[in-house]
């Protein structure tokens, strides 16, 4: 066997083996020209999606059905149906285009067949009926070419193979519909692997094949009993899959459309199952990302369950509260509209249960900055129904939601929602104007209150903030102030009778010190005032040292005799939190030494 080379490249960098080639440098552009984007290869999908065999017959055109005796007839349809079981590769344009018209005309002419002979559908030719359509539609679906697919921005990749596929879709169809149909011959073919290959068909991509396929399960669902519950379970394992781990699934809204026919035929009293499903299926759902693909099938379903059972309201507006989105709009949007939906059909005796969470939140609705979100909650009163059970509840309802009436009346940026609460207020004020008045004072009351305590609290932080700033000040004051010549009458905000002779003293002295007033203010006597005089006799050697530059600030401090405190305590001269003055006093202070 010959093995194929591959074409020769331009030789990549040696630093990094396997990445994309150099250029060769007259080629070299410092400015890159391609889209932020990232163009994708276009994929072939023959392998998994069409299967197509490459040394199959060609195909011959058969005799039309029309014109065969009806004893030839079964057996002319078991060969044009085996004819249609044949596959082509679409992503091949030119490729068998005779065989693929054959397939065509025979797929037509099977599809006016079934729907307008009868007699045409007996029991052999059911295993080669299904044959064919298992053949055609069942495949593994091709990984989407883009991972961050938005169905509402991005256009789907259409199926190659539809102008076959289509007629199979159609024929099947016609053939589920058919008045000769038999399903207790059909189910020993359409059995649970069956179904379970057609549920996974809903991921496809292109829309007009999950369109065929949500009318051919309804019938399915409608003609096998015995299908019933198995299509509902693996419809809830498709949907918790989506919610709790991929988050991908194209064919959602199609089985919620599907799910809502099916809700309406329920009988009462609901089973366990599905009260269940609601609570554990469908209202998880609305946190998904994607939820405005199917929301509206989704707010269809719950409705329907509602209507079939009131006693559920409070599980259901409790759960979309639980799920409430907090930053996209556009879902708040979507819950506002469900939920008026939701209040279009609940009883009296169950909206007094709901009432106050319920109108809190709309509520918040309304004090939103976005406009679109609180408009749609102001419409609710718009909602004669709704209008009534809020007049019935008003003494609920109104003390709940006035408060935030009031406040956006008066702040909020679009005149349009100023005048939607203008006019909320003037209908609460004529449903019950007393109370009205009432929450009016109190709510005034409330704000000067809190006013009050804004200013009480704006003055502390203000009156901390000076505290923080001489405190400050008075430590920069003393690491950074240079020696100057003082008297004690400057050094002290009082005179000091007696006291002529100047002293150099160093600034870095303690606050406390600075504080002290001399032995005239203080009425010392006795030894007390010699032990003053004689701290100052003292202080001028150590003084005309610091001038000469023969001792260091520091050194000064340190050593710098100070008298006994004791006296200057008691006569009030100190404060209390004067360095070592208490007992067992542990923080640093400086050297108190008996004066000689």
């Amino acid at each position: 066997m010959e093995t194929k080379l591959p074409p020769a490249s331009t030789p990549t960098s040696p630093s990094s083996p396997g990445l994309s080639p150099v250029p060769p440098p007259d080629k070299v552009d410092g400015f890159s020209r391609r889209s932020l984007r990232r163009a994708r290869p276009r994929r072939s999908h023959s392998s998994s999606q069409f299967r197509y065999q490459s040394n199959q017959q060609e195909l011959t055109p058969l005799p039309l059905l029309k014109d065969v005796p009806a004893s030839e007839l079964h057996e002319l349809l078991s060969r044009k149906l085996a004819q249609c079981g044949v596959m082509f590769d679409f992503l091949d344009c030119v490729a068998d285009l005779k065989g693929k018209e054959v397939k065509r005309a025979a797929l037509n002419e099977l599809v006016e067949c079934v729907g307008s002979t009868r007699g045409v559908l007996i029991e052999p030719v059911y295993p080669d009926i299904i044959r064919m359509i298992s053949v055609n539609i069942f495949r593994t679906l091709p990984p989407s070419e883009n991972p961050e697919f938005d169905p509402e921005e991005d256009e789907p990749n259409l199926e190659p193979s539809w102008p076959h596929l289509q007629l199979v879709y159609e024929f099947f169809l016609r053939f589920l519909e058919s008045p000769d149909f038999q399903p207790s011959v059909a189910k020993r073919y359409v059995d649970q692997k069956f179904v379970l290959m057609l549920l996974e068909l809903f991921d496809s991509e292109d829309p007009r094949e999950r369109e065929y396929l949500k009318t051919i399960l309804h019938r399915v669902y409608g003609k096998f009993l015995g299908l019933r519950a198995y299509i509902r379970k693996q419809c809830n394992h498709i949907f918790l899959r989506f919610i709790y781990e991929f988050e991908h699934f194209n064919g959602v809204a199609e089985l919620l459309e599907i799910l809502g026919s099916i809700i309406n035929g329920f009988a009462l009293p609901l089973k366990t199952e599905h009260k269940q499903f609601l609570v554990r299926v469908l209202i998880p759902l609305h946190s998904v990302k994607s939820l405005s693909v199917f929301h509206a099938q989704l707010a269809y379903c719950v409705v329907q369950f509602l209507e079939k059972d009131a006693t559920l309201t409070e599980h259901v507006i409790r759960g979309l509260l639980k799920y409430w989105p907090k930053t996209c709009t556009q879902k708040e949007v979507m819950f506002l509209g469900e939920m008026e939906e939701i209040l279009d059909v609940i009883e009296p005796s169950q909206f007094v249960k709901i009432q106050e969470p319920l109108f809190k939140q709309v509520a918040r609705c309304v004090s939103s900055p976005h406009f679109q979100v609180a408009e749609r909650a102001l419409y609710f009163w718009n909602n004669e129904y709704i209008l009534s059970l809020i007049e019935d509840n008003c003494h609920t309802v109104l003390p709940a939601v006035f408060g935030t009436l009031y406040q956006v009346s008066k702040e909020h940026w679009n005149q349009t929602i100023v005048s939607l609460i203008y006019n909320v207020l003037k209908t609460f004020m004529e449903m019950n104007g007393k109370l009205f008045d009432e929450l009016t004072a109190s709510y005034k009351l409330e704000k000067q209150q809190e006013q009050q305590k804004a200013q009480e609290r704006q003055e502390l932080w203000q009156g901390l903030e000076e505290l923080r700033l001489r405190r400050l000040q008075g430590t920069q004051g003393a690491k950074e102030a240079p020696l100057q010549r003082l008297t004690p009458q400057s050094l002290y905000p009082f005179s000091c009778p007696g006291v002529q002779r100047e002293t150099h003293l160093p600034l870095a002295l303690p606050e406390w010190l600075l504080r002290t007033p001399c032995p005239a203010q203080l009425s010392l006597g006795g030894d007390e005032e010699r032990q003053w005089w004689s701290w100052q006799q003292n202080a001028q050697p150590l003084a005309a040292g610091l001038d000469k530059g023969k001792l260091d600030q520091e050194a000064a401090i340190r050593d710098f005799p100070l008298p006994r405190k004791a006296g200057l305590r008691a006569a009030g001269g100190l404060p209390p939190s004067a360095p070592g003055l208490g007992q067992g006093h542990s923080a640093p202070r400086l050297p108190l030494p008996r004066p000689a």
